[in-house]
This record gives C-alpha cells, structure tokens and sequence, in this order.
C-alpha cells in the first residue's frame, strides 16, 4: 500500500481559502438554526474552509498516477470523524476518501509502551513543538502499519524533514529527528500546486524508490 500522510491547510486549502467557512456557517446557522456552542454542532460541510481547486486536481492526479491511499494527519482530524472527512473530501471533489487519521500525540502512553523516548533522551523543542509532535504521529501509525505499506510520504507545510533550508541559524540537517520521506509546501498560497512538489512526492511513491 501506498500512503500520502496529508496536512490540510497549506496544503489543499490555501491561504485564499482560509475564512471561507464563516461564509457558509453565516447561511446555515440563523435565528431559526441558532449555533448552540463553539463545537462542531453543525454539519461537516460548514465546519472547514474550502479546499482550493487546481490544489485538488494536483492532488487528483497524484492519486490516479500512483494509486495511493490518504492519510489525514491534519489537524482537522480533531474535528470531524473518519467518515465525516470522507464526506467531505468527497464534497470538494478529491476522488478518494482518507483510509485513516493519525492517533493523537499521547507523550506518557507512548513513553510507556517505548515508542517516544524521555525528554533527556530526545531534543525536545519548545520551538518545534507542533512539528515533532506530528512526526511522532506519522511515525506511530507507519510502525502500527509495517506490514502493508511500501512507499510513503508526508506532504505539510509544517516542516517535518530531515533538511531545514530556512531558519533563524540558517540551513541545518536534522541529526536526531526529521522525516525522510517529507515534501514541504513553503507557500501557503500555493501548496501542493506550487511547482515542483507533485514530483516530489510521485517520486517518494514510484516502485523504483
């Protein structure tokens, strides 16, 4: 099995895109319909901003090429079921529902069962927080999934690599941590659309690599 593990905003739903659920809450809840809360009490179509267009038939075509299957790692996950996602990646016209999500970060659980290690063990990052937190994600469900995947790759904006190109110090590798199989999308008006990145991430998925 082949699997993209794929973040949502910065990726498919662009900067552009961003806020374009306030639009579609303002019409669904009224005096009639009123919000009851904060939570996501209404329907999974006016929870989330669109995706945009030409970044889901970049996406399309990186399916049909390649066969893979989607992994969301995206923070929405949080906020919607398995079935709602599908539903929804549906309704914006990706030709595949998600197969799975990634498991919340649990740092004790998963320190206890020995897949993370202690904080004088690891460089921990106050900086990097959200960045190793979904790498440890990513890494958990490939190690509960060893068996029948054989190619994968990240796609985020948030970079989870081995090799940081920009940064306050400059350019560094990452010796302890950092994702192989990561393509980064820089560009939150681009993402997955900007030049360049379908090949990087057909290549991560071709047999030959």
């Amino acid at each position: 099995m082949k699997v993209i593990f794929l973040d949502n905003d910065g990726v498919i739903c662009l900067s552009n895109n961003w806020g374009s659920r306030f639009k579609k809450q303002k019409e669904f809840f009224t005096e009639d319909n009123p919000r009851k809360g904060f939570g996501d009490n209404g329907p999974v179509r006016v929870r989330f901003d669109n995706f945009d267009k030409k970044a889901i038939k970049v996406l399309n075509s990186i399916l049909e090429e390649t066969g893979a299957q989607i992994v969301v790692s995206s923070d929405w996950r949080l906020h919607a079921t398995l079935e709602e996602l599908g539903d929804y990646y549906e309704s914006q016209g990706i030709i595949r529902r998600p197969i799975a999500v990634t498991d919340v970060f649990s740092f004790l659980r998963w320190k206890e069962e020995g897949f993370i290690k202690d904080h004088g063990e690891f460089p921990w990052s106050r900086q990097e927080d959200l960045e190793q937190t979904r790498y440890f994600e990513i890494l958990r469900w490939l190690k509960d999934h060893e068996q029948e995947v054989t190619h994968w790759v990240a796609v985020d904006d948030l970079n989870m690599g081995k090799h940081v190109e920009h940064s306050w110090r400059g350019p560094y590798d990452r010796e302890e941590w950092g994702l192989k199989n990561f393509v980064l999308t820089p560009n939150s008006r681009e993402g997955i659309k900007q030049s360049g990145i379908k090949e990087k991430i057909i290549k991560f998925l071709s047999d030959d690599n």
